[in-house]
């Protein structure tokens, strides 16, 4: 095992006393947190303040129990989905608040706005709504969706780096968004029986409940899962690539607006039409897009196991470490092996090891494939340098979990007769681990 890094942490900076050029107060990182805090407090602020008012405030609290049953469920999915590569929480605190907040308020007002426009223009008010629900809606709630998407993906650049985080980013932007429009919904519906006096299954509220909670949590991650995906695809392409990068988000926004229009417009397709749209198109949608996610994660496990022995040959991982580090069984026996033998802090400092190690084999792979930032090879010391802090309580752990899920090797009992071209003193297998030569590596080459 190494004592000391193979190579210094830390680029080489600026020369000492060189003065350094003062940020604009509009860059400093406390401003521009602040000015996001403030603009979705705000506008959390008026969606309370519209949503009560057309509830009523016992109709919005009954709303609000409802409206969250499904919201933990959908959020913890979506982070199951990125337990390879975990993204930090503060991305998905904004993307819900940003669905939430932000665009809830921009979709109540633009619809209303433009329903009440078509309305006064053809003097139709039945026509004007359902307008506003296949056409404005779906245009409407998706592009404003989807600014939370593009946020993350033109500003979090480290942190998107693929199809699941677009689909993490989208899914949970839309279940924020879900959130509010079940409030609305729901408070409405039970306003909607305290005036005629309706109670139990066959209320307003429990066909609202049971439609848009039960039946369909999933309606509104669906749709802009689609756009998530664009921008997965789009994050995977080299930055030289502009055309793409702006075509691909682009057709997943436009797929997410027919999708939703779709949805919406179920309503007008005949008395089973939501049931023929729910079976026809949105279940094998939803089977298809989880199915691709799984598989997209299975795909990440495989680049780890690739990318890893380069930085095991260097002395930066023990030999078993790819093994575990590609392995979701194996990273959690490791984590539960620090937690039972040093606490909970060491099982956190596993769980980093793992998130750094998975970032490091994401950066490799991107540079091999030339889609490599010009900050790669500063991105890479900092990875490194926080694999070493934490590799006296990490290594252990992961060698226990290496121990304990790898197979039982089975010693081949040699023929009576030597394989052709194979002599006794020739070993039939090599350890796991051992060493292996690797070409020299330009992150660089196209």
């Amino acid at each position: 095992m190494a004592t000391s890094p193979p190579y210094p942490t830390h680029p080489t900076g600026p020369a000492e006393g060189a003065p350094r050029r003062p940020a604009h107060w509009w860059q400093r990182k406390w401003v521009r947190y602040g000015t996001l805090v403030t603009l979705l407090a705000i506008s959390g602020l008026v969606i309370l303040a519209l949503v009560r008012q057309q509830t009523g405030t016992e109709g919005f609290l009954v709303g609000l129990g409802l409206a969250v049953l499904p919201v933990p469920l959908l959020v913890a999915a979506f982070r199951w989905l990125d337990r390879v590569d975990p993204g930090p929480w503060r991305n998905l605190l904004f993307a819900f608040a940003w669905g939430a907040c932000a665009a809830a308020l921009i979709a109540i007002v633009a619809n209303s706005f433009a329903t009440r426009w078509i309305a006064t223009t053809t003097a139709d008010p039945t026509n004007a709504d359902t307008l506003g629900a296949t056409v404005i809606a779906p245009i409407v709630e998706e592009s404003a969706k989807a600014a939370a998407v593009l946020l993350v993906f033109l500003f979090r650049k480290r942190d998107f780096t693929g199809i699941v985080d677009g689909v993490v980013i989208a899914g949970v932007t839309a279940t924020g968004f879900a959130f509010t429009e079940n409030i609305l919904y729901l408070g409405t519906a039970f306003g909607t029986d305290q005036l005629s006096g309706d109670r139990g299954l066959m209320s307003v509220t429990a066909a609202t409940f049971f439609v848009r909670v039960v039946m369909s949590p999933f309606a509104h991650p669906l749709f802009t899962v689609l756009t998530g995906i664009g921008f997965g695809v789009a994050a995977l392409s080299a930055e030289r690539h502009h055309v793409r990068r702006v075509l691909l988000p682009l057709a997943g926004l436009l797929l997410a607006m027919g999708m939703h229009a779709m949805w919406n417009g179920s309503s007008s397709f005949g008395d089973f039409g939501f049931f023929a749209v729910y079976a026809t198109f949105m279940v094998p949608a939803f089977a298809l897009l989880t199915g691709l996610v799984i598989w997209t994660r299975q795909r990440e496990l495989r680049t780890v196991r690739a990318e890893l022995p380069a930085y095991a040959a260097a002395g930066w991982l023990s030999g078993p470490e790819p093994y575990v580090l590609g392995s979701m069984q194996a990273r959690r026996i490791a984590r539960k092996y620090a937690a039972r033998h040093l606490g909970k802090p060491a099982a956190r400092s596993v769980a980093e090891y793992e998130a750094y190690a998975t970032s490091l084999a994401f950066l490799r792979h991107r540079g091999r494939d030339g889609r490599a930032g010009a900050d790669f090879v500063v991105r890479e010391r900092e990875l490194l340098h926080e694999l070493w802090r934490r590799r006296d309580v990490a290594r252990p752990a992961l060698a226990y979990a290496a121990r304990a899920t790898a197979p039982v090797p089975v010693v081949p009992v040699p023929p009576p007769w030597p394989a052709y071209g194979h002599t006794h003193s020739e070993p039939y297998w090599q350890p796991y681990g051992a060493a292996t030569p690797y070409p020299a590596y330009n992150p660089y080459r196209s």
